[in-house]
């Protein structure tokens, strides 16, 4: 349940491009642009910040270790358009826009320095995937002492039992959780 937001609080797209989304993800894609879209509108209208995250893993130092996990790698080469944000989610040239390589999106970018140069104290979670990109920096922000909210309604995974397993355990030890609607409720106050 969401509380309150902090007076400075940035909303933090993670990894709505075209990459991500045509994954083969647990939840339809279409409700959680939705609700990013949303998201995005609501704290333009509140002239709060707002973080737009893409990752392109090739060649960083992560995606060279070994893992038993399967890899849903490109092939060391990206299609052209991979990275770029999809249309549903309009970015601004004011925008702050981050490029991860990895699931933490204040790891060796510039994140944690431009939210700092903003007063900025709390921040909202939306993309995909929940339990990769989402979590990650959550568990970043929670480091660097950001109050962090999740938006329920705009994010999904790529497997059903780590997008429940971060609702269910990971999150409220790090924030607080509710839909797109209840977080923007909490802006107005």
């Amino acid at each position: 349940m969401i509380t309150t937001l902090d007076k400075n609080t940035a909303l933090v797209l993670i990894d709505l491009q075209y990459m991500v989304v045509q994954l083969p993800l647990v939840h339809p894609v279409a409700p959680v642009l939705e609700n990013s879209a949303k998201l995005l509108a609501a704290f333009r209208k509140a002239q709060l910040p707002v973080v737009i995250v893409n990752v392109n893993p090739i060649d960083s130092a992560a995606s060279k270790t070994r893992k038993d996990a399967q890899r849903h790698s490109a092939g060391g080469a990206l299609p052209d358009n991979a990275l770029d944000i999809v249309p549903e989610i309009k970015v601004l040239d004011e925008d702050i826009r981050i490029t991860k390589e990895t699931w933490n999106a204040f790891y060796n970018t510039q994140l944690h320095a431009e939210l700092q140069k903003k007063g900025i104290t709390g921040i909202v979670l939306a993309g995909i995937a929940t339990a990769i990109g989402v979590e990650g920096t959550a568990r970043g922000a929670n480091e660097l002492g950001y109050n962090i909210a999740f938006a329920s309604d705009a994010m999904t995974d790529l497997v059903e039992d780590t997008h429940v397993n971060a609702f269910k355990y990971i999150f409220p030890r790090l924030g607080e959780v509710g839909t797109t609607d209840e977080i923007i409720e909490k802006l107005g106050r």
